[in-house]
């Protein structure tokens, strides 16, 4: 059984708000607060639920959470989350609260609720996934991170893609029927998902459950702008209906892009083409504000 019987609680000691996430927790005292790496983190999360755990706790981001939740998915052992992430997409969507002592509060003492979850080949992810621009966007992004803040690295990567948009053909098959692009990007999220402001991707509360799949049809960095202007001011389904852009919801899409590389909760991983996306519904427990 985990120490004392308190809450196992694996903290990425690379964190840049380390102190302050193992403070609010010491503070609530219910958890047993250990520093683990991204890369031994889903072994520990294995590990706690043999030990018996009935509730595991991630300090981290997106990444790190989807990494634990696939450990997790299909044992009943709820996943607690302190948000100590670049962006927090889960923690937002779920409503959970981004400062540490109250998320810490929630993590120890807030009852859990099933959430849908997705899967590339296998391999589980709780928000979106993306093959094309983004891939490039992000490995841009990750060089630049080394000297500029998160930030600065982002605009710059953007502005790189912008003067060079790659493009890529891609056959996907949606509900049996194959579809052929050529596009700079296709975008998978966990259920039905908004880009009008404020939600920028976000989930759509109440929406319908499923893969939303879009696909830019734009194939210039100027028409693309001009497609994510139209998107965050106008939303998903009226851009749908015009000719730049494709979307769907549903439960299955394969993805026969060249490239070898996708984007998941944010972070790349190497994938084998075909790229078999499969809508996982409750897929695990997790701990909500109540």
């Amino acid at each position: 059984m985990p120490a004392h019987g308190r809450i196992p609680a694996f903290v990425n000691p690379a964190t840049k708000d380390l102190d302050a996430a193992r403070a609010a927790l010491y503070d609530i005292g219910r958890f047993d607060v250990r520093d683990v790496s991204p890369s031994a983190l889903a072994e520990e999360t294995r590990r706690a639920v043999a030990d018996g755990a009935h509730r595991v706790l991630v300090a981290g981001g997106d990444g790190s959470l989807a990494t634990a939740a696939g450990a997790l998915a299909g044992t009943g052992v709820e996943l607690a989350i302190l948000p100590v992430g670049t962006l927090n997409h889960l923690a937002r969507d779920l409503g959970l609260p981004l400062d540490l002592d109250a998320a810490a509060h929630v993590a120890a003492f807030g009852p859990s609720a099933e959430v849908d979850a997705a899967t590339v080949n296998g391999r589980l992810f709780l928000n979106t996934s993306a093959v094309g621009a983004y891939v490039t966007f992000v490995r841009v992004r990750e060089r630049l991170e080394h000297r500029l803040s998160y930030r600065l690295a982002s605009l710059i990567a953007g502005m790189r893609l912008i003067a060079r948009l790659p493009t890529f053909r891609v056959s996907l098959y949606v509900e049996g029927a194959k579809r052929e692009y050529v596009t700079p990007l296709v975008f998978i999220g966990v259920g039905e998902r908004e880009l009008k402001l404020p939600k920028l991707g976000g989930r759509v509360a109440g929406g319908t459950a499923g893969l939303h799949v879009m696909v830019v049809r734009s194939r210039s960095g100027a028409r693309t702008i001009a497609l994510a202007l139209a998107a965050m001011a106008r939303g998903v389904e009226a851009v749908a209906a015009t000719p730049a852009m494709d979307a769907f919801l549903v439960d299955r899409c394969v993805i026969e892009p060249r490239m070898h590389v996708a984007a998941v909760d944010g972070e790349l991983v190497k994938v084998a083409p075909p790229l078999d996306y499969r809508h996982v519904p409750g897929g695990l427990r997790v701990v909500v504000a109540e």
